[in-house]
C-alpha cells in the first residue's frame, strides 16, 4: 500500500528559516509530487480557531431550511460562479455527484474592472443572511489559504530546481483562488458502490495545487502508482491539510509531477464535510512549460479517467478553466455564456 507522506512545511513560512531546512522541505515536496501526487502538511500556520469557526459555519449552513440555501443558489451568482448547489447538482464524467456544496472565491466589489467586464469566475460571493459569521470565516480562510498557496508553490519551485519565486513571476502573481465547501450525506450500509452512489467519482483536479481540509469521517481515496485498480485512503490526521497536484502542474512539468486520480467514498452512518481550496494560475496567464530537464513522461489519453490528455490545451489558463467548469455545470454555463461572448 502506498501512503501520502506528512511534511512539516513550517520552514517555508519563515523568512528567517535556515536555507538547509527550506531545501529539505522542498525535496520532500518534490518526492511526494513525483510519486503519489498527494501529501499532508503540518506546520501550515492556519489557526485552530479559524478552522473551528469555519467548521461551525459550514455545519450551520447545511442545516438551514432549503429555502435559505436556495436563496444562495449558483444561478444567482451569474458569471462569478458562486453559491450553493443541491445534491446531484454537480457532475463528474457526466454522472451526478452525491454531494451538495457552496462555491466561493476572491471577494471582488462591483467597481473591480474584472467584474465590470463580466470576466467569468470573478465577482462577489453569496453569503446566507441568517449566518453572518460565515462571511468572516470564509473570507479569512480564503486569505489564509492564498498566502499558504504562495508559500507552498515556492517549495514546489525549489523542488524543481527553480528560483523560489518562479511561479509568482510567471503564473500566480494574481492567482485564481476557488474555495468550495462540500457536504456528503450518509448512505445505507448495505448500499452497493456504483457511480451514482460515490460522493465524487474518479477524477483529477484542473489546476496547480489543491489544499484540502477534511473532517474526521474520511473517505478520500487515491489511486496508487502500483496498479490501475489499487486505491489507498488518505488518512485523517489532526492539524494537517491534504495537498495534491492538479492537471496543469502535471502538464507544465512534462509529467514529472503526478495529477493522480482520486475519489470520495460516500460515508456510511454519518455525513462528511470537506473544504477544498484551489490555487491556480492567473486568468490571463499563458500556460508555459516549467524549465526542467528530462524526457516527457507518456500521458496516454486512453489511460486517463476522462480519456483526455493533459496536453490537449494551448492558451491562457482562464480559457482552459472556463472550458473545464462548463462541463461540470453545463446548464449554468449556457445561462451566463451566450454565443459569441467576448472574454
Amino acid at each position: 500500500m502506498e501512503a501520502a507522506p506528512i511534511i512539516d512545511v513550517a520552514p517555508l513560512l519563515d523568512d528567517d528559516a535556515d536555507p538547509g531546512a527550506v531545501d529539505a522541505v522542498a525535496s520532500e515536496i518534490d518526492a511526494a509530487c513525483r510519486h503519489l501526487g498527494f501529501f499532508l502538511i503540518r506546520g501550515h500556520g492556519v489557526s485552530a480557531d479559524l478552522t473551528r469557526r469555519l467548521e461551525s459555519a459550514a455545519r450551520s449552513f447545511f442545516i438551514l431550511p432549503e429555502a435559505d440555501r436556495e436563496a444562495m443558489a449558483m444561478r444567482h451568482g451569474g458569471a462569478a460562479w458562486r453559491g450553493w448547489f443541491p445534491i446531484g447538482g454537480e457532475l463528474t464524467s457526466s454522472v451526478p455527484d452525491r454531494k451538495e456544496g457552496i462555491y466561493f472565491g476572491a471577494e471582488l466589489g462591483p467597481d473591480d474592472p474584472r467584474v465590470i467586464d463580466g470576466l467569468p469566475l470573478h465577482g462577489p460571493n453569496l453569503f446566507p443572511e441568517r449566518l453572518p459569521a460565515m462571511r468572516d470565516a470564509v473570507l479569512e480562510w480564503i486569505d489564509a489559504m492564498t498566502a499558504l498557496g504562495h508559500r507552498l508553490m515556492r517549495g514546489v519551485a525549489l523542488g524543481l530546481g527553480l528560483e523560489a519565486g518562479w511561479f509568482d513571476e510567471h503564473l500566480t502573481a494574481d492567482p485564481i483562488t476557488l474555495f468550495r465547501i462540500f457536504r456528503y450525506p450518509s448512505i445505507d450500509a448495505d448500499l452497493e458502490s456504483t457511480p451514482s452512489t460515490w460522493g465524487v467519482a474518479e477524477h483529477t483536479d484542473y489546476g496547480l495545487l489543491t489544499i484540502l481540509h477534511q473532517d474526521h469521517t474520511g473517505g478520500l481515496e487515491v489511486r496508487t502508482p502500483t496498479g490501475w485498480d489499487d486505491w489507498v485512503e488518505v488518512p485523517v490526521q489532526p492539524d494537517t491539510l491534504v495537498c495534491n497536484v492538479g492537471d496543469m502542474l502535471d502538464r507544465m512539468t512534462a509529467g514529472r509531477y503526478r495529477s493522480t486520480p482520486h475519489r470520495v467514498r460516500s460515508p456510511r452512518g454519518r455525513q462528511r464535510l470537506s473544504y477544498a481550496f484551489f490555487f491556480d494560475p492567473a486568468w490571463d496567464a499563458k500556460v508555459v512549460p516549467v524549465p526542467v530537464t528530462g524526457p516527457r513522461i507518456a500521458d496516454s489519453a486512453d489511460a486517463r479517467w476522462d480519456h483526455k490528455s493533459v496536453d490537449w490545451f494551448e492558451g491562457t489558463y482562464g480559457e482552459y478553466l472556463w472550458a473545464k467548469v462548463g462541463r461540470v455545470f453545463p446548464d449554468l454555463r449556457a445561462s451566463v455564456d451566450p454565443p459569441n461572448r467576448q472574454r
